[in-house]
Parts: structure tokens; sequence; C-alpha cells
């Protein structure tokens, strides 16, 4: 079937208020970015000159259709991003620490997110792509959690590769053991996995993140691992190798929004372009080098969905 598409993902997509200064009376000003992990790992791709279609629900309010347009806008497919008539749109609030940390506290219970139903889940957008793209954030409840595994049923089934990213946020998860039961079912289902250190200390119970993914891969054949440490760069695993990247540290970091998403799109498009199969150590290096370079310059800006980096500024920051 032709490939209509490079990468659908399927998943949340929120608004993002981040803390942008006081106002005259002294009260915190806060700014509606447009966020979610998926449809940021989509941005990005779209910057790099890929194709990508999202499915996902909104709420039909004032913020759902403020998405819908911005998802658009930046060259998303939205023909299977729903919207409902009585939820509505999630609101996460961040908190932003001195150190660029960050903290959320969500306003989902319901959010539109959450109420996607498997039989809105368009296969035929599935099929027409190479890569599937999904985190946990969609499997939080029982309905929004069939129609993510019916998704990732009909790409295994269809030959996509899949990609995962746990993207663990603890305060939405009713118990941390239901968190953990569905990483797992989605580490048994990825081809590419992009996991951030705590994420893995969640998994592992280990620090020692080489010793972590040695555990994973008991468990799980996943033929492409990527660990990102944040300040210590990021690590891929494939076949035999470790290859680690350091990162690239700017001093006008101000939030880590999107840092990780940011680095996963920049991976998907080098998987894209040089297949699974033969990477070599040097394919890593590069394709490490380029997310690394990537990430560092999304902790520059407020948000993420809408600021994703051109590619000549990676290659600036990279010295090509």
């Amino acid at each position: 079937m032709e490939k209509k598409y490079d990468v659908v993902a399927l998943g949340e997509l929120l608004i993002d208020f981040t803390e942008n200064g006081l106002s005259s009376q002294g009260n915190p000003l806060m700014e509606a970015n447009p966020g979610g992990a998926p449809c940021n790992v989509l941005a990005m791709l779209n910057k790099l000159g890929k194709k990508t279609a999202f499915i996902g629900k909104v709420g039909r309010d004032q913020f759902g259709t403020m998405l819908k347009t911005v998802v658009e806008e930046s060259g998303t497919d939205v023909t299977n991003l729903m919207m409902d008539d009585e939820v509505h749109t999630t609101l996460a609030f961040v908190h932003t620490f001195p150190d660029g940390d960050r903290e959320f506290s969500f306003y989902r219970n319901p959010g539109a997110d959450m109420m996607l139903k498997k039989e809105e889940v368009d296969p035929e957008i599935i099929k027409a792509a190479k890569i599937f793209h999904f985190g946990t954030l969609s499997s939080t409840h029982p309905e929004v959690r069939e129609a993510t595994r019916y998704a990732i049923d009909v790409a295994k089934e269809n030959g996509l590769l899949v990609s995962f990213d746990p993207n663990l946020r603890e305060p939405l998860w009713d118990s941390l053991e239901d968190a953990r039961k569905e990483i797992e079912y989605g580490l048994g289902k990825c081809d590419i996995l992009k996991i951030s250190d705590n994420e893995m200390e969640f998994m592992t119970g280990t620090d020692d993140y080489n010793k972590g993914v040695e555990m994973l891969r008991e468990s799980y054949d996943i033929p492409l691992i990527f660990v990102t440490l944040g300040k210590e760069g990021s690590r891929a695993y494939y076949k035999d190798m470790i290859v680690e990247v350091a990162p690239f540290i700017r001093k006008d970091t101000i939030e880590t929004t999107g840092a990780g998403d940011t680095f996963e799109a920049c991976a998907l498009n080098y998987v894209l372009e040089h297949g699974l199969e033969n990477l070599t150590e040097e394919n890593l290096k590069e394709l490490l080098r380029f997310a690394n370079a990537g990430a560092s310059i999304i902790t520059s800006r407020k948000g993420a969905l809408k600021v994703m980096p051109e590619k000549e500024e990676i290659e600036k920051v990279l010295g090509l």
C-alpha cells in the first residue's frame, strides 16, 4: 500500500499553562501553550520534512478549536482528531523550578483526550504510515486504553515500526502499579523505545542504565533503545553496541518542556532515512548528536509544539 504518512501518533493533546511573569497586581500570568507529547513529536518531524497524522480527541471548546488549528498549521493531518461535545479539553498547569525542571497539575477528570473510543480510531490512517508512535497517557483509563491497543494491533498487523515513549506522569495514575503495567505493555509492543533516566529507575530499580537496559532486554526484544539523561546527554543501545553522546549545554535554557519529544522526533527521522536494520556505531553517534542538538534548542524556548527548531538551526548548533 502507498505510504501517505511517515509517522502517525495517537495520544493526548492538551493545553500546558506555563508561568509567564507577574501581572501589574503581582498575580502569576499563565500562558496557554499547545501541548501533548505525541503532537510535539509530529510537529518536529514536520520541520524535518516528514509527513505526519494524529489520532486523538479534544473538547469542542475554545481550547480544543485552538489546538486543532495549531496542529493543522504545524503540518500534521488532523482528519482523525475527534472533538467531544460534552467533555472539555484537558488542561495542565506547569510549574517550572529554577533549574528548568517541571511539576505538573492536571485538570483531567475527565478530559477530552481520555474519551477517545476504539471505534473512532481510523485504521486506514494507521495502515498508510511507516511508523506508529504512542505513550502511556492514552492508557490511563479503560476506554482510551482500548483505543490505543486497537491502534497498536493495526500497526503491528500492517508491518509498521512501533515507537514508544512511556512519558510517565505520576499524578495521572490511580496507582503507580497501573502505570508500571501499561509501560510493560508498551515495552512488549515496540521496536523503538525512548525512555528517560527517571523512567528507567522506575521500571528497573537501578540507576545503572546499562544494567537497566539489560534487564529490559531479558524480558523484551526491543531492537533500538534510547535512554535520555537530561544534562548528561543520551545513549543508544542497538545489537551489542552502546553509544553515548554528550549534551549541548546552553546558557539560555529556561525549561525542559518538549526536550524529550524533540529528541524522539529527530531519532525517528533518522530511522526513517536509514532504516532499523544495519545501523553502525557512526550512524548512532550521528543520530544522537542531531537529537541532542535539537533537544537543546527547545530548552531555550517556552512551550514546544509551536516553537520546534528548524533543521538549519540544529545544523548550526552542530557546526554543519
